[in-house]
């Protein structure tokens, strides 16, 4: 993120209330209407689209270019041609659900550090984006809504972005457990791939370990900055 980027970020920030920051006790929604969805494949939301062939590129180039980062570190996420079944109980009713593939390739200075295929649907009527599991290469963390008794968590919202809105985004016991958080909005962003306004910024935290992940969507586009991963290319 350049200066202007974290100049704007940190305004939007001293506006939030008291409750958004550490401390805050509020839970983390963990339950959602799954039952009263059509599910759709394709779609989506203005920051979390799902359209097959979508390519988003992520690098930290400029990181490494002016010396404060020391490795080079790649992210494509592909939104694929390819569908995946899902079964599990949704209001007490087995039920398989048809979901999207997105795969995510990370590499570090050209290596290949992780693959993993993601699976989400769109609810057609809240344009909600929930995740239904993944599958990873390189790493750990694979679940399946359904196994185990994990459950679909939501990853974006498709209605108003709620600033101190919390849910759940994996929910899968002893495994996955990522959580959001709603921090700040109408951020401007200046990036590799371009310009970009009205942009949210969404903290994500787990409890199964400390620390915290920063992601910033903007409309139209998706996610534009992953932890220090900026946007450089949007294909088509």
């Amino acid at each position: 993120m350049n200066c202007k980027a974290i100049a704007v970020c940190s305004f939007a920030l001293s506006l939030m209330p008291f409750a958004a920051f550490a401390g805050d006790k509020r839970p983390f929604t963990d339950t959602f209407p799954l039952g009263e969805c059509t599910f759709q494949t394709v779609g989506g939301n203005p920051y979390f689209i799902l359209q097959p062939e979508r390519e988003l590129h992520y690098s930290n180039a400029e990181c490494v270019a002016e010396g404060e980062c020391d490795e080079l570190e790649e992210l494509v996420i592909t939104v694929l041609d390819e569908t995946f079944d899902v079964t599990l109980p949704i209001d007490g009713v087995m039920t398989t659900v048809t979901t999207r593939v997105v795969e995510e390739h990370e590499t570090v200075d050209g290596e290949v550090a992780e693959i993993s295929r993601n699976f989400f649907i769109v609810c057609a009527e809240t344009r909600d984006v929930y995740y239904f599991g993944e599958e990873v290469e390189g790493a750990g963390g694979e679940w399946l809504a359904g196994m185990n008794d994990a459950r679909p968590g939501l990853i974006m919202p498709g209605g108003a972005f709620l600033l101190g809105a919390r849910y759940f985004q994996e929910i899968a016991p002893n495994v996955a457990l990522d959580r959001a958080e709603h921090v700040a909005m109408n951020l401007s962003m200046e990036l590799p791939a371009g310009d970009f306004e009205g942009c949210v910024e969404v903290e994500e935290t787990t409890p199964l370990e400390k620390g915290t992940s920063t992601k910033i969507y903007c409309p139209g586009t998706g996610l534009v900055f992953d932890d220090g991963l900026e946007l450089t290319l949007v294909v088509p």
